[in-house]
């Protein structure tokens, strides 16, 4: 009887330890918070078409794009805005099964694969967890103040350069008018212009035809997404400035 018992509690601390290690194997390993950026830096989330589900949630995979054009990868939005996120992304994703390769009817080109990403203003709450292996970076949204979010869309190629423009003393936005010559540019920086308002008129929850205008009067072609809208960037998404030039 002593032995049986002895065998009984034995198997019990096999069948704990094995449940603890499963435990422990699911759950995240998490490190302290990092801050990315300062109060007056812009970074970019990235939603690169993934989902993962972390905490109980389906949250957006892509990547972080730091003021100086960094790039961190294997990034987790979680929190506000995940939905939306995901849905706005699959909107691009749609759009641009159907129109990337027809052309542009203004400028005679293809049109291209367009980008949705979302600026944060100010420093980024990062933690780096470990799932199943893989290391992860999460991005705390439910920590941003929500005035500090706000959605763009523009060419995929074009996404980093933006970034490190906003973050460049000189940068301005502006709107198109609808007879602006920048459309009929036989260039990429007149198909984006255009396909921005495209989309829209195709049902994007946004509106294009704005251009970030560096201090060397480069501009990139964009589009705002209307949700998240954060006031805190509203220079960006709702530019008071005309962009007028004469050909």
């Amino acid at each position: 009887m002593g032995a049986l018992k002895y065998a009984i509690v034995g198997v019990v601390v096999v069948v704990v330890v094995v449940i603890a290690l499963v435990l422990l194997l699911q759950t995240p390993h998490r490190v302290p918070v990092h801050y990315f950026g300062s109060p007056s830096d812009y970074e970019a989330f990235v939603p690169n078409g993934q989902t993962i589900d972390y905490n109980g949630n389906t949250d957006p995979v892509g990547d972080l794009i730091l003021p100086n054009g960094t790039t961190i990868h294997n990034v987790i939005w979680d929190g506000q805005y995940v939905n939306t996120i995901i849905n706005n992304h699959n909107q691009i994703v749609q759009l641009n099964s159907q129109f990337v390769g027809q052309t542009d009817p203004i400028n005679g080109r293809q049109y291209v694969p367009l980008q949705d990403f979302y600026v944060i203003k100010g420093q980024v709450p990062v933690e780096q967890v470990t799932i199943n292996g893989q290391t992860y970076y999460v991005i705390d949204a439910n920590s941003i103040n929500p005035a500090n979010i706000a959605g763009f869309y523009t060419y995929q190629g074009w996404v980093t350069d933006f970034v490190k423009a906003m973050n460049t003393p000189g940068t301005y936005a502006a709107v198109l008018p609808g007879n602006s010559p920048v459309f009929q540019w036989e260039n990429l920086t007149g198909t984006v212009a255009y396909q921005t308002i495209k989309y829209e008129q195709y049902g994007l929850n946004g509106a294009g035809g704005s251009v970030l205008v560096l201090h060397n009067e480069t501009i990139i072609s964009y589009g705002v997404i209307s949700s998240p809208f954060g006031s805190a960037l509203s220079n960006f998404t709702a530019p008071y400035k005309v962009y007028n030039i004469s050909s």
